[in-house]
């Protein structure tokens, strides 16, 4: 049986993908990801480990992908990956969250290709963004919500958020948790060498990169 690893390469830096996902990537036959004008940045943060194994970039429209093209990039990964070989589908992040592979993969079992799929995590971004700003996302107790659509009505009921591609309406999204008072920090570029952890509203507010997320906890006198 044809087998293949959607595998999360996380947030960019190289040094962040696990053990497991190297091994894998180093074991099988040919290496999926999706097209960006001929780039990818899960293919660029596993190039160490990719070398000169065959690379198919599929095509995914931003913003505008269909039906018709989850079959197509179905066919095309049940078409090149070799009779009981292995492919590996390489997504920044993790795999099932927010990833056009969830949807590959849904495809890939409805059409009952023979192919068996298998996920290896990778870290996400907000969970890096976290980290690097030493930000809890949760402690014992707490209401916790991701969201890569902001709506302020969700504040009410939850101690923390993290909202991801954060770039559109942005000043709407800090006037909302000013109002329900949330200290908040925006990260960009989160493990790259342009990352940027930011507090101050008008510097966040001038930011215009597209790889951001922001962090927000309740204040602890509202909690």
């Amino acid at each position: 049986m044809k087998i293949l690893y959607g595998i999360g390469t996380g947030p960019g830096d190289a040094e962040l993908l696990t053990l497991k996902a190297v091994k894998t990537i180093e074991r099988s036959d040919v290496i999926f990801a999706p097209n960006n004008k001929g780039k990818n940045m899960a293919l660029d943060t596993a190039k160490e480990y990719v070398k000169d194994k065959r690379i198919v970039l599929i095509d995914f429209p931003m913003g505008a992908v269909t039906k018709k093209d989850y079959e197509e990039a179905a066919r095309i990964i049940n078409r090149e990956i070799p009779k009981d070989g292995q492919g590996a589908f390489l997504t920044i992040g993790d795999p099932m969250i927010y990833s056009t592979f969830i949807y590959l993969m849904e495809e890939i079992e409805r059409k009952s290709l023979g192919i068996q799929v298998n996920i290896i995590p990778g870290i996400p971004s907000f969970v890096a963004a976290a980290a690097a700003a030493k930000l809890p996302l949760t402690v014992k107790g707490d209401n916790f919500l991701l969201c890569d659509e902001f709506n302020g009505d969700l504040l009410k009921n939850i101690n923390s958020i993290s909202i991801l591609k954060s770039l559109r309406g942005k000043e709407e999204i800090l006037n909302k948790l000013e109002k329900e008072k949330f200290d908040y920090t925006y990260v960009r570029r989160i493990s790259l060498e342009e990352e940027g952890i930011m507090k101050d509203r008008e510097k966040i507010l001038s930011d215009r990169n597209y790889m951001s997320l922001i962090l927000a906890r309740k204040t602890k006198e509202e909690e």
